[in-house]
């Protein structure tokens, strides 16, 4: 059975979600541009909930969720806090693709992930911060232009999105990723304010996974993150382009949490 709720951020953000299953506690960690409603790459939840209490969430100005401007890492943060709570204080967490920059900032901020799995997190890290680079400028005025078909299109290639990926993207798809393009901004924010010394500071036990099917420069990423985190495990899994099947993924997520 599946259960629909709402928790309340520190800023007043709500931020809606649903949970399913039994067992320990497993939150699930969008990518750019994915929503309960839309999701392109969906976590295997159907069998996940064989094991755990599941629970998927909108990301702030997502879907059922609402946002509080200005956007601040800390406060996404926040919200991933509340949903902690709400599970009982403690929670294992799964995040995919950009996703993992928000679990990770998280994860080094101290909150309550009792482990952590990362499949094929985007990230180069620098030895510090980046600060705003021109690529997240550059969307961002997209953004407050009003042209959020051009934001999209302008993310989805800055970050590798094969060309016969962006073919298959029909009008509904379109729709839905313009309807949420300015929270495109928060995740590349997010990656902006990635660093080496960040990572080396998560010490929670993490798996990093990525798949076989993806490109050289998004399975170097993974193996990246994976040699810069303090406690961590890199496993390649058989799939396509940026995602596995779910019979093959839930096994091994599964298989880590419950170890």
């Amino acid at each position: 059975m599946t259960e629909t709720g709402r928790v309340t951020s520190s800023d007043g953000t709500s931020i809606a979600f649903e949970r399913s299953g039994a067992g320990p506690a497993l939150i699930a960690v969008d990518a750019a541009g994915s929503y309960r409603d839309f999701r392109p790459f969906p976590p295997p939840v159907e069998l996940l909930a064989e094991d755990f209490t599941v629970y998927l969430y909108d990301r702030r100005g997502r879907g059922a969720s609402t946002d509080t401007p200005p956007y601040a890492i800390e406060r996404e943060v926040d919200d991933l806090a509340a949903l902690i709570a709400e599970a009982g204080g403690s929670a294992f967490v799964y995040a995919f693709s950009s996703g993992g920059l928000l679990a990770l900032h998280a994860a080094a901020r101290g909150l309550a992930i009792a482990k952590l799995a990362l499949f094929e997190p985007p990230i180069e890290p620098a030895p510090a911060p980046a600060g705003e680079t021109g690529f997240t400028a550059e969307l961002a005025e997209l953004v407050a232009s009003g042209r959020r078909r051009e934001a999209v299109e302008f993310f989805h290639r800055g970050i590798g999105v094969p060309d016969e990926v962006m073919d298959q993207m029909t009008p509904p798809v379109w729709a839905a990723l313009e309807a949420v393009a300015p929270t495109l901004v928060y995740d590349c924010r997010l990656s902006d304010a990635m660093s080496l010394p960040l990572l080396r500071s998560v010490t929670v036990p993490t798996l990093v996974l990525d798949s076989q099917g993806s490109s050289a420069s998004i399975t170097a990423s993974a193996a990246t993150v994976a040699a810069a985190l303090p406690d961590s495990t890199h496993r390649h899994l058989a799939g396509g382009w940026h995602g596995v099947p779910g019979e093959t993924l839930a096994p091994v997520l599964t298989g880590f949490f419950r170890s």
